[in-house]
């Protein structure tokens, strides 16, 4: 479980595929070298695995089904990552709940600065979209952001504070960019129980 409070970030320094997975090595110099093999990891919000560590990397392995789903597909060597470790049990929860299990790709449509902020418009999945609420939470690249206006059928809008804009790679992606999405885990299991209502279905 993460909190969507970004600890710092990495660089991908390697990506080798492999005969079912790719691996990805990347450094990370803030706290890469606490890291043990076998540790979760948050890479743009997408947990995976530290599968080996030297003294400033660590490597994780992806599988289809998260190439399928996240944007781990495109990483390339001097790609910037969003990096969090996983929340200690009774630490204090600064963002909201995030379980790094990614729903889909979003993409950036515009960027527009208000003053000393910026403002963001996404198109996300449509499941997303329909268990986000406006002032409610939804993680891009595993950064926690409260969304600040809905548009249909699948537009969020977040600001973004300077600090999160040099402090992650939200600050580098442009018009077209891809994105991880998770949507909030409150509204996706109210979202199921709905629908299992409307089904008719009743718990045994």
């Amino acid at each position: 479980m993460f909190s969507g409070i970004i600890e710092g970030t990495g660089r991908v320094v390697e990506v080798t595929e492999r005969e079912t997975t790719r691996r990805v090595r990347i450094e990370a110099t803030g706290f890469g070298g606490e890291l043990s093999p076998g540790d979760s990891v948050a890479v743009d919000g997408a947990c995976l695995t530290v599968t080996d560590r030297e003294e400033r990397t660590f490597s994780v392995d992806v599988i289809g089904t998260t190439l399928e789903r996240t944007i781990a597909g495109t990483y390339r060597s001097g790609t910037r990552v969003n990096l969090e470790r996983a929340m200690k049990l009774g630490a204090r929860l600064d963002g909201h709940l995030v379980q790094g299990h990614v729903d889909g790709i979003g993409h950036l449509k515009q960027i527009v600065k208000e003053g000393e902020f910026w403002l963001m418009d996404f198109a996300v999945p449509a499941a997303v979209a329909a268990g986000t609420i406006r002032h409610g939470s939804i993680a891009l690249n595993g950064v926690s952001l409260t969304v600040s206006e809905l548009a249909e059928p699948d537009f969020v809008r977040v600001g973004i504070i300077p600090y999160t804009w040099e402090h992650t790679n939200l600050g580098g992606l442009g018009p077209g960019d891809p994105v991880n999405v998770e949507g909030d885990l409150i509204g996706k299991y109210v979202a199921r129980i709905l629908a299992a209502r409307e089904r008719g279905e009743t718990e045994a």
